[in-house]
């Protein structure tokens, strides 16, 4: 049974929900002047891809959108957070990233200027070395599991908010809804975002709590076949 309500069908396959269950980042305000590895904690933010390819048509990067599998979740970023706000292109000894580095990274990040942005705005405040950036960031994607409904969609539907949180929490043990955010736009599944802390395990993140979606239901579109 499904997670979702079929955008045009009559009969109600939300009961699962109720049981189980383009790209912005953080609406707090970045600091100036952060130095690197003076954080809190991160932020591990997963992008819904079919809404990003969806609303950017023939501008999308045709690496993610293209793709004879289609994605679904992948990772925006891995970003490192102040309790309140977060630091942003730290100065670093390392400003490029070599091929390889970029290339290792697209099977979860799949767009080559999406890596080296998320490496100058948010990687450069984690105190690490690229390659130590992005197998972090790896670690942290690998230690999420996907709900089934999200990796089985096939068709447009709508889903709560709230619900989508529920789905992770359950399939992530340890997982609460104080450590995470769903956000959206224009009424459309956009990111999940998890907090963690520089271990990588799950902490809570009030001020991203505080920022998640507010609609009632949101849609998710279903990946291009």
């Amino acid at each position: 049974m499904s997670l979702f309500k079929p955008t045009g069908f009559l009969t109600c396959l939300v009961l699962v929900a109720s049981l189980f269950l383009g790209l912005s980042e953080s609406s707090t305000p970045a600091r100036a002047g952060g130095s690197p590895g003076d954080f809190d904690f991160y932020v591990l933010a997963l992008s819904w891809s079919p809404t990003y390819c969806a609303s950017r048509g023939r501008n999308a990067d045709p690496l993610q959108c293209r793709a004879t599998k289609p994605f679904r979740f992948i990772v925006h970023g891995l970003w490192p957070q102040y309790e309140r706000g977060y630091p942003d292109f730290c100065r670093s000894r390392q400003d490029g990233l070599d091929r390889g580095t970029v290339n290792d990274m697209l099977d979860i990040m799949p767009s080559r200027s999406l890596v080296a942005h998320q490496w100058r705005k948010h990687g450069s405040c984690s105190g690490l070395d690229a390659d130590e950036y992005f197998d972090m960031t790896r670690r942290a994607f690998e230690k999420i599991r996907i709900p089934a409904p999200f990796q089985s969609l096939d068709r447009t539907g709508r889903i709560a908010p709230d619900a989508v949180e529920k789905a992770f929490r359950i399939s992530n043990p340890g997982l609460r809804d104080a450590a995470m955010a769903v956000t959206c736009s224009n009424g459309t599944l956009q990111e999940v975002r998890i907090c963690l802390d520089k271990d990588l395990n799950f902490r809570g993140c009030r001020a991203v709590d505080r920022s998640g979606c507010r609609a009632g239901k949101i849609s998710v579109p279903s990946p291009a076949r």
